[in-house]
């Protein structure tokens, strides 16, 4: 009632309160000197001496004007507010240049700033008063700076039907603007809007539009500068223009919008341009805000966002010197925050919670029920006070701060600006404050956990770095800090498939700080980082793993070192996270791999059901082995055997279960039998983490009842050339999560222009009669793995009959240097990290253990083995080469597998050292037993020379073996 009786008088009259001045003869002088010609009232010169005393900035807004101090304490408040912005609006209106209407805007913030600051001071406006006047002046001062630019020479049409819409949000939406605050705004705009429609691009205009308003408002001049402007609150800053096509910017808030970010929008408004528009965009964005059930779904969300606001620094502790009271405990932001989130939950459903005011939304939320009357009243206090203390802080030098001074000298003073007589009174106020908003405050959540308990601040909501988080990653080992918070925050914007969920990006909040824990043990954080970006660049969803990384601290550690040192490895778990569980659970290596593949794929289901069971059992298994060799449990040769022994086991499988789809339809071929051939590294227990499948499928059957029996019944060549399409159909069929393994059925007899299967006759008769000798050395490493015993038997006798046949060696060497040399013609040798085909690596060894086996096994059939290891063994104890020699070729053996097992692993086939990210090195060269991967790299060029030494001289026709066993 006082507040609307005075509302006509004079400012003068009304001033009843000031600063107490910490040095006041000197202010005191300064106030006469400025005063010499001007009567002022008792409580006007007390007023003015706090200020002369504590706040440079107001001081010198004074001195600047005297004439324009005197025209405001002669107004009305109201009166004099209102006529500054008409002014400032007229002289946009009339401005001719750009540079006329920057000077309008800063001289009506100038007189702004200085008739706020008094009625504040003197005690004339309330918080609500002093807080609405800020705020209609930014809207004035918004749309002005935008009519201007729409006037201006090509624009030509008027603010209201431009098609561009202004919203404020945050302090500056909900009316609630501080001192020295910046502006948070959003800009949209309608494509079809008829002033924007005839352009030929509404997007780049509007962008120039925007950044032309951004230049008016907030660059600084002699005159000072009007208002900060951040537009960083749009979707997706990061990756989006300042303007957005509203079209846009509804489907981003109903699929990616952030929990944040509906808070952010509770105190949206249109404050320029296009108002309409604005609302009717507000309007449908209503379901997105405010949700219409009890929103439980987003409080792990919230959770989050409150550790993020605990997690700054300053914030452990209550106090008073150097305390930042917005974002300290006990601060500006937790009432906003303890109002905000409830209205978030449950404003859905109650529209009287949709209010933009924190305190008229306080006491609503008692009206409700929500919150006690104590918790409104002290709340309303704590607000009250807290933003009337920001207030003073931004006075001193127009700064946007909120801290209090550290020293004790500043923060005597500062108190007496305040109104208080000592920093001893005024720190009593505070912390009564401070202390009663922590209590109701820490209610909301509080079994929540924190954020900064162990790692300190990790904080990614909204558009911005923040600085502790960034010193957080630092000291967890990141090298690039901004990038790796441009990532996560990235994540949250849903720029990744996987996270383009509310329920992933929830799961992945809480994850998120956990993680990074993790990646900083995995000896490169930065890569392992950006290997999960990656990877969640392929993932259509992620749930599933975040789910089971949050899960266990075992299991994030886990992956982080695979993250970090064996990306490819990282890939299976992304295919299906499960594998992880598999790492750590002792049932799934129980029994023998027999049994394992027993009770998980079951030969009764349909093939497809088999597929899927096979696939998810073979990439569990093949994680496992691969994990084994990354951990140390196994060494690589130890490792070959393992994927040789299961890709061994999954054919067993697979052509059981394709036999026994297959006769459903039609029966089986009486006295048939068919058997599976394994060559390659799958016939030499040689495989790495990619090798594919070589193989022939040999069939017989009884001439005299060739047909099978089923209802649908076939001719044997048919019925097992059919057979094998089946099988290499279900072997490399894509699954749901990939396929079991690439086929190769090139070495059977007439390669891959004859049938896929062959008879046992045809294929004998083949090998003994036809057969070049590349394919029997190619036969040397060959072995039946599946089908039936009998046959089976009759293979390995057979291609033993072969393969210890009597040879000319010197015709088995010059044969054997001319394939090399065509497999080098054809695929090179020239690069040094590929070890199989680069000059003295894996191929040259397979060769020569190729060569000691076709030329000498008639003589010693201890040779005819198909681990090129064992072969390599025999050679030297029958002394087919030297100690020396045979010594050096089975270290190179051993080290060229190990370091191709692990880069097969690590990295896949193709692989440069120049791609290797730094940790994956590290991982190679430790395995390795090497100190790092420059020592790594010296030792193979060493190692493949001293093999292709040896590979030349043995078969090149001058090796005394060679010449003894003539």
């Amino acid at each position: 009632m006082q507040r609307m009786a005075d509302a006509g008088a004079m400012l003068s009259s009304l001033i009843c309160a000031a600063p107490r001045p910490a040095a006041p003869a000197r202010a005191k002088r300064a106030v006469a000197e400025l005063l010499r010609d001007l009567a002022v009232h008792a409580p006007v010169h007390l007023l003015l001496t706090g200020i002369a005393d504590q706040s440079p900035y107001l001081w010198r807004l004074v001195r600047l004007g005297p004439e324009r101090l005197s025209r405001l304490l002669a107004s009305a408040p109201d009166a004099a507010a209102a006529r500054c912005i008409r002014a400032m609006l007229d002289s946009l209106l009339a401005a001719p240049d750009e540079a006329d209407a920057m000077r309008a805007l800063r001289r009506a913030k100038q007189e702004m700033a200085l008739l706020v600051a008094l009625c504040d001071l003197g005690g004339v406006w309330s918080l609500r008063d002093v807080t609405a006047a800020l705020s209609r002046f930014a809207d004035a001062a918004v749309e002005g700076a935008l009519a201007f630019l729409l006037r201006a020479p090509g624009a030509g049409h008027a603010s209201a039907t431009c098609g561009i819409t202004v919203l404020a949000l945050g302090k500056h939406g909900a009316r609630e603007l501080n001192y020295s605050s910046d502006i948070d705004l959003v800009v949209f705009f309608d494509p079809d809007a008829p002033a924007l429609a005839a352009l030929s691009d509404p997007q780049r205009h509007c962008v120039r539009i925007v950044k032309g308003l951004a230049r008016l408002l907030q660059e600084p001049t002699e005159d000072g500068y009007v208002l900060r402007v951040d537009l960083r609150l749009r979707p997706d800053p990061g990756s989006t223009a300042v303007a957005i096509a509203l079209p846009a910017a509804l489907n981003y808030y109903e699929t990616l919008g952030q929990n944040w970010e509906r808070a952010a929008f509770i105190k949206a408004r249109p404050v320029a341009g296009d108002i309409a528009l604005g609302e009717r965009f507000l309007k449908e964005l209503t379901p997105f805000i405010w949700r219409k059930y009890f929103d439980y779904a987003a409080i792990a969300d919230v959770h989050a966002m409150k550790r993020q606001i605990h997690a700054v620094r300053g914030h452990d502790v209550i106090a008073v010197a150097g305390h930042d009271i917005k974002l300290g405990r006990g601060g500006i932001r937790e009432v906003e925050f303890f109002v905000q989130t409830q209205q978030l939950i449950f404003g859905g459903r109650r529209a009287q919670l949709r209010g933009s005011q924190t305190l008229d939304m306080l006491v609503q939320l008692h009206a409700d029920g929500w919150v006690s009357a104590s918790a409104v009243k002290d709340l309303s206090a704590a607000y009250v006070f807290l933003r009337t203390v920001e207030h003073r802080l931004q006075m001193v030098a127009d700064e946007q701060t909120q801290r209090l001074p550290a020293e004790p000298a500043g923060l005597e003073a500062f108190a007496r600006f305040c109104g208080f007589a000592s920093a001893g009174a005024f720190g009593r106020r505070l912390l009564h404050h401070l202390a009663l908003v922590e209590r109701h405050y820490a209610r909301l959540f509080e079994s929540a956990p924190g954020l900064d308990a162990a790692t300190g601040s990790l904080v990614f909501t909204g558009v911005s770095d923040d600085p502790e988080t960034l010193v957080t990653l630092r000291g967890l080992g990141f090298a690039d800090a901004p990038r790796a918070t441009e990532t996560i925050r990235g994540w949250h914007f849903g720029r990744r498939p996987a996270v383009q969920s509310a329920r992933a990006r929830e799961v992945l909040t809480e994850l998120v700080p956990s993680l990074l824990q993790a990646f900083s043990g995995s000896g490169d954080p930065d890569a392992a980082l950006a290997a999960f970006d990656q990877s969640m660049q392929r993932m259509p969803a992620a749930v599933e793993l975040f789910s089971i990384l949050k899960s266990s601290e075992q299991l994030r550690t886990l992956f982080a070192d695979i993250l970090g040192g064996a990306p490819r490895l990282a890939e299976i778990i992304v295919s299906r996270p499960h594998v992880l569980d598999a790492a750590i659970d002792p049932a799934s290596q129980e029994g023998t791999l027999g049994e394992r593949v027993a009770r998980r794929l079951d030969v009764e289901a349909s093939l497809e059901t088999f597929l899927e069971h096979a696939c998810g059992f073979a990439q569990e298994q093949t994680f496992l082995i691969g994990l084994r060799l990354l951990t140390g449990r196994n060494d690589a040769a130890v490792t070959a055997l393992d994927y040789t022994a299961l890709a061994q086991a999954i054919v067993v499988a697979t052509l059981r279960q394709t036999e026994s789809d297959f006769a459903r339809d039609h029966g089986r071929v009486k006295g048939g039998r068919c058997a599976v051939l394994g060559f390659g590294k799958l016939g030499s227990f040689e495989m790495t983490a990619t090798s594919d499948l070589d193989l022939v499928l040999v069939y017989d059957f009884d001439a005299q009842t060739p047909d099978s029996d089923g209802a649908r019944p076939l001719h044997a060549a048919l019925y097992y050339t059919r057979l094998t399409h089946r099988l290499v159909g279900a072997l490399t069929a894509p699954l749901r999560h990939g396929r079991l393994y690439e086929v190769d059925m090139r070495l059977r007899p007439s390669g891959g222009k004859g049938p896929v299967a062959v008879q046992f006759a045809g294929f004998a008769s083949y090998q003994q009669s036809e057969a070049e000798t590349w394919e029997h050395m190619a036969l040397t490493r060959a072995r039946a793995l599946a089908g039936d015993a009998s046959l089976c038997d009759a293979l390995t006798a057979c291609i033993a009959g072969i393969v210890r046949a009597p040879r000319d060696p010197r015709r088995v060497a010059a044969e054997v240097r001319a394939m090399r040399a065509l497999i080098a013609a054809q695929k090179g040798e020239d690069d040094p990290f590929d070890l199989k085909l680069a000059r003295g690596g894996l191929i040259d060894l397979e060769f020569l253990a190729q060569y000691f086996c076709l030329a000498y096994a008639a003589k010693f059939p201890h040779l005819h083995v198909t681990q090129t290891a064992q072969v390599l063994s025999a050679a030297g104890a029958a002394k087919l080469a030297s100690a020396a020699d045979a010594a050096s070729l089975a270290l190179a053996h051993a080290q060229l597998s190990a370091v191709t097992q692990i880069v097969r692993l690590t990295v896949g086939n193709r692989a440069s050292p120049s791609e290797l990210a730094a940790g994956v090195k590290a991982r190679i060269a430790r395995i390795s037993g090497l100190p790092d991967f420059q020592r790594l790299d010296a030792e193979l060029v060493r190692t493949r020379s001293k093999v292709r030494k040896i590979f030349d001289r043995l078969l090149g026709g001058e090796d005394a073996a060679v010449t003894a066993q003539a």
